[in-house]
């Protein structure tokens, strides 16, 4: 049994990440330029100034696109590309790229979904306070609706905001992606719901200028839980452990609950309310209708899994047998991850599925024969299509896959030094190469996954 007949084969990447040109034709700054300044934060002092210069490549990279046969291509659009100061002046030559990119990719037959926000936070409006500044959100909302008038029409996809968990909760509670900040907690929550704001602002925007037909979702990431056995017991657990609501903000940043109850249910979690009373942000009336607009889907970034046991009506984390595969971050290779992934949140939400990031960073070198093998890569994707198949056979809407990444690419603070890539990328002289992988993920989505 392969997916349904639409079932959407993509790949994604993000603009920090690929297009380099950090500063040609109108484009500002945003916090990632600044903080691969700040000596010691990324391996090897590397930056994304250059990257993998989609920017004057993308042509060439869509023509690889079509040659492995994907069908839709998540990609995140600059904010600091468009309006170089984040808010103010429009930047034509930013507008026109994304607009040559997205012609490209229709006249290929590939579907454009587009990420509105991937970390690159302009840094003119971060000296203004970022997303602690009360009027973050309505930034947001004039960047998303000079967009949606722009690519009325062309663009139907969208991804509003990837990973929030990651860019409040490690660029600005721990300090570790940009802009480096630890802020207060209360101040952490405020940014929470300012993000939220943001969200719900630009679905309202894209709704009002972006055009009929539209399907709008989230990417976001969260904690995957996966039960030790399919015992009731475990089962029960993993799914409490995936919507608790914990009791340090670092953990609770990364809670599903905290982020999705708000967009899918019109509510945060009551539990939050309770364990966080005496820090909660400022929600004023109609703030959570604001955040509760319809969308279309919901979007989950997975690579790795922790594992849950039962005890007594409660959970724990159980250990990973000796031995266990891991990825060269060192992140656990947990396969059932997709399965029981889109299940909670299938029951929870009621959303068709996107995973809208998933791959694995492997060790990755040119062999004396020209290629690039990574039977490790096609293994875990192998596994984890299987586990994503079992959803579809069990009823589950899941509606895509986007495999993390098209290409090797700046990876944030690990610099160039880890490649998710199907397409190998020489930095040097930016020669792309077909991995194995790329061969592999072709003949998956010929068949449509009947070869899984």
């Amino acid at each position: 049994m392969g997916f349904q007949k639409n079932f959407v084969w993509g790949a994604a990447t993000s603009a920090y990440q690929v297009e380099g040109a950090f500063q040609e034709n109108g484009k500002g700054l945003s916090i990632w330029d600044e903080f691969c300044k700040i000596p010691g934060r990324i391996q090897g002092g590397q930056t994304g100034q250059v990257a993998c210069d989609h920017y004057h490549r993308f042509k060439q990279d869509i023509t690889l696109m079509k040659e492995i046969g994907i069908k839709a291509y998540r990609f995140s659009i600059s904010w600091t590309r468009v309006l170089p100061h984040g808010t103010g002046e429009v930047n034509e030559a930013g507008l026109q790229f994304y607009e040559e990119l997205v012609d490209e990719l229709l006249a290929n037959g590939i579907m454009p979904y587009a990420t509105l926000f991937h970390w690159d936070y302009p840094a003119e409006l971060q000296q203004k306070g970022g997303w602690l500044n009360p009027e973050s959100p309505e930034w947001f909302e004039n960047y998303v609706t000079i967009l949606a008038k722009r690519f009325r029409g062309k663009i139907k996809h969208y991804f509003t905001i990837n990973e929030p968990q990651c860019f409040i909760g490690l660029g600005y509670s721990k300090g570790e992606l940009a802009p480096g900040l630890r802020c207060s907690d209360s101040n952490v929550l405020a940014m929470v719901h300012h993000v939220l704001l943001a969200h719900g602002l630009a679905v309202r925007a894209l709704r009002k200028y972006g055009g009929d037909g539209l399907q709008i979702g989230t990417a976001q990431c969260g904690k995957n839980y996966v039960p030790v056995s399919e015992s009731d017991e475990d089962i029960r657990a993993a799914r409490q452990a995936t919507f608790a609501v914990p009791n340090t903000i670092d953990d609770l940043l990364f809670s599903v609950s905290l982020w999705s109850d708000p967009i899918f249910k019109g509510d945060y979690p009551q539990a939050y309310y309770e364990k966080y009373a005496d820090i909660l942000p400022l929600i004023k009336s109609g703030d959570l209708e604001l955040i509760h607009q319809p969308i279309d889907f919901y979007g989950q970034n997975l690579y790795s899994a922790t594992l849950v046991q039962a005890e007594k009506d409660s959970f724990r984390f159980a250990e990973f047998p000796a031995g266990t595969p891991r990825n060269s971050v060192g992140w656990a290779v947990v396969p059932s991850g997709p399965f029981w992934c889109a299940k909670f949140l299938y029951e929870r939400y009621g959303k068709p599925i996107f995973i809208s990031e998933n791959g694995m960073a492997a060790h990755d070198t040119v062999s004396l024969d020209g290629r690039v093998h990574d039977p490790n890569r096609i293994d875990y994707l192998h596994r984890h299509l299987l586990s994503l198949q079992r959803a579809v056979k069990e009823g589950i809407d899941v509606t895509g896959y986007f495999q993390w990444s098209l290409m090797d690419n700046f990876e944030w603070t690990n610099g160039y030094e880890v490649r998710f890539g199907m397409v190998y990328v020489d930095y040097k002289t930016q020669q792309r190469i077909l991995k194995d992988s790329a061969q592999w993920y072709s003949d998956v989505i010929v068949c449509n996954g009947q070869n899984l």
